[in-house]
């Protein structure tokens, strides 16, 4: 093994301090991504959170984990065999209302109309979702868009169903 001399020593150091850098810019950084935990809009004191991207039941748990405040859940699409039972739990601790947005919501009805003290109710588009969203959501509630399933029944792709939720947002 080669012994690091002074001109050695520095020049190691100074590659990592530009990396420490690096890694602290990137850790400060704002940016979020799109469709996921993206923050909408704030309307009548109800925050509008686009998590399309949560396209599985994991990723979704993850989701509701981190709503710190009672959810309006959108859910649904594409049902690829989930068990929603693994959500159960959450769902009945965070979660005060559901919109389903999807062709066949059977399996998310009987898995859920037991856990939520509000309703569940169907939707057939993202605009109606988020109209029905909004006639449950009180000041201090989140409206959560996370499917917990693929999209192709209504939309193009998550991308799709996450900007046809914002759109019907800002035109809230």
């Amino acid at each position: 093994m080669e012994k690091l001399t002074g001109a050695k020593t520095d020049q190691l150091k100074k590659m990592l301090d530009v990396r420490k850098e690096i890694v602290r810019e990137s850790m400060n950084s704002n940016q979020k991504l799109s469709h996921r935990l993206e923050l909408v809009a704030e309307v009548d004191g109800v925050d509008y959170i686009n998590d399309s991207r949560s396209c599985d039941v994991d990723s979704t748990f993850y989701a509701l984990e981190q709503m710190k405040s009672p959810v309006i859940w959108i859910v649904g699409g594409v049902d690829k065999g989930n068990d929603y039972l693994m959500l159960k739990d959450i769902v009945k601790e965070k979660v005060k209302a559901i919109v389903c947005l999807g062709t066949n919501n059977n399996k998310l009805f009987d898995a859920f109309r037991f856990e939520v003290p509000m309703m569940i109710i169907d939707a057939g588009s993202a605009k109606e979702s988020v109209q029905m969203a909004k006639i449950a959501a009180r000041a201090g509630d989140v409206v959560l868009l996370s499917p917990a399933c693929p999209s192709y029944d209504m939309f193009e792709g998550y991308e799709d169903r996450g900007e046809q939720f914002k759109k019907a947002v800002r035109e809230l």
